[in-house]
């Protein structure tokens, strides 16, 4: 079978006998007597089996069991016991054991148990690597499914575990902090603390300070000393933000920092050491900032060793409604609001919306219609005015791109007087050529933009915003014009 065992059994001559069978089974063992020593091998290496006594010289094989769940909650393991009972049994399974032995048995009882369990092992690594290769619409606090999603979902996967330096760049609001924090939580640091500072927010003079922390007296109302966020995240990750906005002179001073991980505390006389990840992120283009002179090329390589780059919202097609759908569900909960849902309309006004705020702005726009609205459904009129008037404008130039508009009414003016847009084509006008009734020109454009919304005539009517009422007696009207 080929498959890594950790046996932890105080009684030697029981231990060799029991490495003797799961040798037989093609099992490479290794026989501890200590629940310290165990913890140290799984820490060490971690096996595809721990076959576990529960009373042992120095800690209780069920502590060992709840703290194997904690930090290793893929290993699969096997209680053994010769006290055993119903109820050690029960509370054996509910922490998480895949079987309970009671000693004494023999080789074909371990046997059978022991490829039960590594069966069950193998039926879940299929199934995780199964889940793996389907597209994620949730993952560590994204939100999507879209292709570039899943591209930087896998990087993050890939990097988590490693100590590399990564730089995260995209355009302002696209999740940088999500992502710095995803790569923490999925890799072995997830335990540590997560620090992140915004280089941008805090001022120059005390930015050092923020990061290297300081002695008492160091400088003015430095009353005691202070940890900066080098020392707070040691063994964890340090997220530095905006961070091609830091100080020249600080760059340099961090770029030993990252080399070494040894700083020193403003005002201090001593270096100390610790062990921390670098992420750092920026909206602007870093190896621009290089060549600009803001920002030193040495660091630009010792942060940009593993680069991801998050999508602008508009490029990630369906992933839009996802995230509105979700955050109308989070935000209608904290509101006491009775929203379910969008209706056709604004779906497509959403979607179509370029979102240059990217996730930050269309988690205002959601919070804004929850809080000034009260419905189940989303309409058209409870979307801010600037993304409604930004849907009409690609709507008229898609319906006449070679066309000039001369002069257009209000639409309290179309509904007033029952008229629309004068629309004269691209051409120089002359007095011989012929104008086109007005009725006959409103009619295209109308017609146009219902063709456009796939018949929808309501849809046609808000883009052009109009009353779909006024379209049905328009059409009345062309139509008797038509027959004269």
């Amino acid at each position: 079978m080929g498959f890594r065992v950790i046996l932890v059994e105080d009684s030697m001559s029981l231990g060799a006998l029991y490495t003797e069978y799961l040798c037989s089974e093609g099992a490479d063992v290794t026989l501890v007597q200590y629940g310290a020593d165990a913890i140290k091998e799984i820490d060490r290496q971690p096996p595809d089996l721990l076959i576990l006594d529960i009373k042992l010289p120095d800690m209780s094989g069920m502590d060992i069991l709840l703290q194997v769940q904690q930090s290793h909650p893929e290993m699969t393991v096997i209680m053994i016991t010769a006290h055993g009972t119903i109820d050690i049994a029960v509370d054996a399974m509910r922490s998480g054991a895949f079987d309970f032995l009671v000693k004494p048995f023999d080789s074909k009882r371990l046997a059978i148990t022991v490829r039960n369990a590594m069966k069950q092992r193998q039926l879940v690594k299929l199934v995780s690597q199964y889940e793996n290769s389907l597209p994620k619409a949730n993952y560590q606090g994204f939100i999507g499914e879209s292709l570039a999603m899943q591209t930087v979902y896998k990087t993050i996967d890939c990097v988590a575990n490693s100590k590399a330096s990564v730089f995260i760049f995209g355009e302002s609001g696209t999740g940088k902090e999500v992502c710095a924090q995803a790569i923490h939580n999925a890799g072995n640091r997830k335990n540590k603390a997560f620090i992140a500072l915004n280089c941008a927010s805090i001022p120059k003079d005390l930015i050092e300070s923020q990061i290297f922390g300081h002695t008492k007296g160091a400088f003015t109302g430095a009353v005691s000393q202070r940890d900066g966020a080098a020392t707070q995240a040691d063994g964890g990750t340090l997220f530095l933000d905006e961070i091609c906005e830091m100080d020249l002179e600080l760059q340099s001073k961090l770029l030993r920092f990252i080399q070494t991980g040894v700083f020193r505390r403003v005002g201090g006389s001593k270096d100390e050491k610790v062990d921390v990840r670098f992420v750092s992120a920026t909206n602007k283009d870093p190896w621009q900032q290089v060549q600009d002179g803001l920002f030193r090329e040495d660091l630009y390589y010792r942060l940009h060793v593993i680069p991801i780059e998050l999508p602008p919202l508009n490029q990630r097609g369906k992933d839009i409604m996802l995230i509105a759908n979700k955050l109308l569900g989070q935000y209608a909960k904290e509101e006491g609001k009775p929203f379910k849902g969008f209706d056709q309309m604004v779906q497509k006004v959403l979607s179509d919306y370029h979102w240059p705020g990217n996730v930050r702005q269309l988690q205002n726009v959601i919070r804004q219609i929850v809080v000034l609205n009260e419905a189940v459904e989303v309409d058209i009129t409870m979307l801010p005015a600037r993304i409604v008037n930004d849907g009409k404008t690609r709507v008229a130039a898609s319906i006449a791109p070679n066309t000039k508009v001369v002069e257009q009414v209000s639409s309290s003016s179309i509904a007033a007087h029952d008229t629309a847009a004068v629309i004269l084509h691209d051409t120089d006008i002359t007095t011989e050529q012929v104008i086109e009734p007005l009725w006959k020109t409103e009619k295209r454009t109308i017609e146009n933009a219902i063709n456009l919304c796939e018949g929808n005539i309501p849809k046609a009517a808000a883009m052009l915003d109009i009353s779909p009422s006024t379209i049905y007696r328009k059409k009345q009207s062309w139509d008797e014009m038509e027959q004269v």
